[in-house]
């Protein structure tokens, strides 16, 4: 049964990873609440280093809307769970990644999306898995939240930061990785993240978290090759 599991992770990840000869021009607008390891801000958006030598993370996405070709991507949502490590900036190289896809989320859709993720990160994963899980995300005022598996695999609760004026702050002008364009960091501080999936588990408060919306476009031509192990 080990044996099986692992030949399925293997696959599960190769077909993530591999992608059709061609892919269709394809483009979203997609909502992240995401929290990482880091204390505010992350310096991964400054530097070619996180805070540590390791940056754990969590984002949890809802496609609010876009299309790859004819495949409509609205509504789909999945999570990232992972570590950046010590050499994504230097190297290119991240060191883990778990890729969860609600069970809404079509088969088309995950086809569409999945070239798309790896194209905004632009990184090649030392370990890539890909799974099934129900995402849960909720904001409710100053709160926003996000569970993985009814929160037993992953989880985010986080507090927005007021600011001078109480409303929030709001850092603009400034990339979200690969993405085409964003409207702005939302600062928030996390409450609790943490992570327990896939043989990796971390757990934090008071550190770095965001709510940000990202317009990610890819033209039509040859797909992104597989990454290496």
């Amino acid at each position: 049964m080990k044996l099986q599991r692992i030949l399925f992770w293997m696959m599960a990840a190769f077909i993530f990873m591999a992608s059709a000869p061609s892919a269709p021009y394809s483009r979203m607008k997609a909502d992240y609440i995401e929290a990482c390891s880091c204390h505010l801000f992350c310096p991964c958006y400054f530097n070619k280093h996180a805070e540590h030598p390791y940056c754990e993370f969590n984002m949890a996405v809802n496609v609010r809307n876009g299309y790859a070709g004819k495949t409509d991507l609205a509504g789909a949502r999945y999570w990232l769970t992972g570590d950046l490590g010590e050499n994504w900036g230097t190297m290119k190289k991240a060191k883990w990644v778990v890729v969860s896809f609600d069970p809404k989320t079509t088969k088309a859709q995950r086809d569409a999306l999945a070239p798309m993720i790896l194209k905004t990160y632009g990184l090649e994963w030392g370990d890539l898995k890909v799974q099934e899980a129900p995402i849960q995300i909720n904001r409710d005022g100053d709160i926003a939240e996000a569970k993985l598996g009814d929160g037993q695999m992953a989880y985010m609760k986080l507090k927005r930061e007021p600011g001078a004026d109480g409303k929030g702050v709001v850092l603009k002008n400034v990339n979200y990785w690969g993405a085409k364009h964003n409207d702005g960091f939302e600062m928030y501080k996390s409450i609790e993240h943490r992570a327990d999936v896939q043989g990796h588990k971390f757990s934090y408060s008071d550190r770095n978290a965001f709510l940000v919306s990202i317009d990610s476009e890819q033209a039509k031509g040859p797909a992104m090759a597989p990454a290496k192990p």
